[in-house]
């Protein structure tokens, strides 16, 4: 049985699922398998032992990746799984920013004891009024999972919607409202929306994507939400655009030294997926996808080697090599099983960028040296068997 290492808690339900099929590892050093959800792993030493880490959420910053491929270790997330309960802080941030609620709530909290606070309160709400957001136009940046559904609700609240995403997907391009207005130069966005709310994975490319020329194209009194990543946005450049009154409210989701000290800014403390049902969802599909990779070496939904699925196994085992992507490669697997007089039945091959994975299923007397032989081929990261069923 595998054995799995939590690094951060996870819901009860994960934890049933998770340890109905593996065996809890007490830590790292010890896993087959990692689960984590914000636990930074940079700075960990990876054990020989590791196959695969699952990240119960979108984003994977927190996961050396390029060593993680090195070593030959499969890196899920889970896209889509706390997709709603973002969504809806990002409603409720645009709410918030529209109508002075926070400021309307501390007014009370500091006149509560007030005799005639009601009479008090109605003649205090004029300095807490604020606009509607219906009618207004809202910039979604990145129409993956999250900012698909931030647009279809937008357009469901009465919001004139743009959306920009040069890497649109065809099965979120199908779940867009029709009304949503694709455009092709997220400048058209900058210019033109109410409310920008951004959706893009953190990498070198989207640092500061939103950055102080971004900001020099917005409306004044613009409302810029964050609920991705904090780099997304030159926070400087935030402060400035806030204290100058060019940008009238930043919402955020990462609260840091800059963010919490922002005048003008609404920060919460990382929310974003922060429900018992977005728990309960990142959970079981990263389960999901261990189970399938650790008991059949099938993979969905890796950040850092392709997706490949040969169903259950149905011959005598079934080899998982992740190797470079370079010329000959299955020649050299099919040599070696060849000298081993072992057959090949079944065989799927998935490459991305400049990494492939390889499942062959095969029969004959099997030859515990073929491992041996296929991982010291140069180029293969790990080669493992697993049994069939």
């Amino acid at each position: 049985m595998y054995k799995v290492h939590c690094m951060n808690r996870i819901s009860q339900a994960g934890v049933n699922q998770l340890f109905g099929t593996f065996s809890p590892a007490q830590s790292l050093e010890d896993a087959e398998a990692v689960m984590v959800r914000s636990a930074n792993m940079h700075e960990e030493t990876l054990p020989d032992g590791l196959l695969a880490i699952a990240r119960a959420g979108a984003g994977v910053n927190n996961i050396p990746l390029d060593r993680c491929t090195e070593k030959g270790i499969v890196v899920f997330n889970t896209p889509g799984a706390n997709a709603n309960g973002v969504k809806e802080m990002v409603i409720a941030g645009m709410l918030l920013a529209s109508r002075d609620i926070i400021g309307s709530n501390e007014w009370v909290r500091e006149h509560a004891e007030e005799p005639d606070i009601a009479a008090a309160a109605e003649k205090a709400k004029a300095q807490f009024g604020g606009g509607e957001i219906a009618g207004k136009t809202l910039g979604v940046i990145g129409l993956g999972a999250i900012g698909a559904m931030v647009a279809n609700a937008g357009r469901s609240l009465g919001m004139h919607v743009l959306g920009y995403d040069p890497y649109l997907s065809v099965k979120y391009a199908w779940s867009l409202d029709r009304h949503v207005h694709a455009v092709q130069n997220v400048g058209e966005i900058f210019s033109q929306a109410d409310f920008i709310t951004i959706h893009v994975p953190a990498n070198d490319k989207t640092r500061h994507m939103i950055g102080r020329d971004q900001i020099a194209q917005m409306k004044r009194g613009v409302v810029v939400l964050n609920y991705a990543r904090d780099i997304l946005v030159d926070e400087n450049a935030m402060t400035d655009a806030l204290a100058a009154g060019h940008v009238a409210r930043y919402v955020t989701d990462f609260a840091n030294p800059t963010t919490a000290h922002m005048k003008g800014a609404i920060v919460t403390s990382h929310l974003g997926a922060s429900t018992v049902e977005a728990e309960d969802n990142c959970a079981a599909m990263a389960i999901s996808e261990l189970r399938e990779y650790l008991l059949a070496g099938n993979i969905t939904n890796s950040v850092n080697f392709g997706n490949v699925d040969l169903g259950p196994i149905e011959t005598d085992e079934r080899i998982v090599v992740l190797h470079r992507n370079v010329p000959n490669m299955i020649g050299s697997f099919s040599q070696i099983l060849t000298d081993a007089h072992m057959n090949i039945e079944n065989m799927a091959n998935k490459r991305r960028g400049e990494v492939a994975t390889t499942l062959l299923e095969t029969s004959g007397l099997w030859n515990d040296s073929v491992i041996d032989r296929i991982a010291a081929l140069e180029g293969v990261f790990r080669a493992r068997m697993i049994p069939g069923h």
